[in-house]
């Protein structure tokens, strides 16, 4: 799908708020809320739009610890070793990777022992993983959700 720059501008006003009613985006882009309208529901049809979501603070909800997880993944058990990893509670981001791991995963857990447990006890026991380093992420000093557009 090709983008103008009026759908480029409603892709960053939703980005940054996706509650943004299509009345005020119209308003904001000088274009009627019915064409607002259109536009989204044609990103949305071509995949450039994939959801809303709320933002939530994961320390909010009682998990102090994060971290980042890479994999090697034993050849032929790609497909399954990821499967697995999706149903694991814990684990939010699951990316295939050039480099010394073949998977980098984000995961939160309510504390050490908590991430201790996902790691030996869950992750490190299924089948079609060699190996794993964990690094815990003590701070976040910049997060931009959403994508440069």
């Amino acid at each position: 799908m090709e983008l103008d720059d009026t759908d480029r501008e409603i892709l960053r006003i939703l980005q940054e708020d996706a509650r943004t009613p299509f009345s005020e985006v119209a308003r904001r882009i000088d274009m009627s809320s019915a064409t607002v309208h259109d536009r989204v529901s044609r990103l949305e049809e071509a995949g450039v739009l994939r959801g809303y979501r709320a933002e939530v603070d994961p320390k909010a909800i009682g998990y102090g610890v994060s971290a980042f997880v890479g994999l090697r993944v034993q050849q032929g058990h790609e497909e399954e070793a990821l499967e697995t990893l999706r149903a694991v509670e814990g684990v939010r981001e699951v990316h295939l990777t050039t480099g010394e791991y073949d998977v980098m995963m984000r995961v939160y857990a309510e504390s050490t022992d908590d991430l201790r447990d996902l790691m030996f006890g869950q992750i490190a026991t299924m089948d079609g993983f060699d190996r794993s380093q964990t690094m815990v992420i003590l701070g976040t000093d910049y997060e931009e959700p959403g994508v440069p557009i």
